[in-house]
């Protein structure tokens, strides 16, 4: 199991968390079980930026963002060099710092 930490966020992590994934398991699907969510309009398919992640440590350690994801990416609001989609970067032995942004681009907000 790979060690999560999310770091606070207003709505969707007031107090942050901490939770253990397995390697092969995508970000956004350790976090929603773990009861932390994370926007995702798509309904988790690659084809919006709402679960946009920035990660703070860890980054390396996952594979290389699909040109996919990529393009998306250019859309997601606060886009910084480590950011990825959560439904697409998978956990992998290394320990993850994330950091969910303050917004995205998604006008509606879906609870689950």
């Amino acid at each position: 199991m790979t060690k999560i930490r999310v770091l606070p966020h207003p709505e969707s992590c007031p107090e942050g968390a901490e939770f253990e994934a397995e390697p092969g398991e995508t970000i956004i699907a350790a976090a929603m079980r773990n009861h932390v969510h994370i926007e995702h309009a798509c309904e988790m398919s690659c084809a919006c930026t709402t679960c946009h992640v920035v990660l703070r440590a860890g980054f390396d350690s996952l594979e290389a963002a699909e040109e996919k994801e990529e393009d998306l990416l250019d859309k997601a609001w606060g886009l910084e060099p480590t950011s990825r989609l959560s439904c697409q970067a998978k956990v992998t032995d290394t320990e993850l710092v994330i950091e969910i942004p303050k917004y995205t681009i998604n006008l509606e907000k879906e609870r689950h």
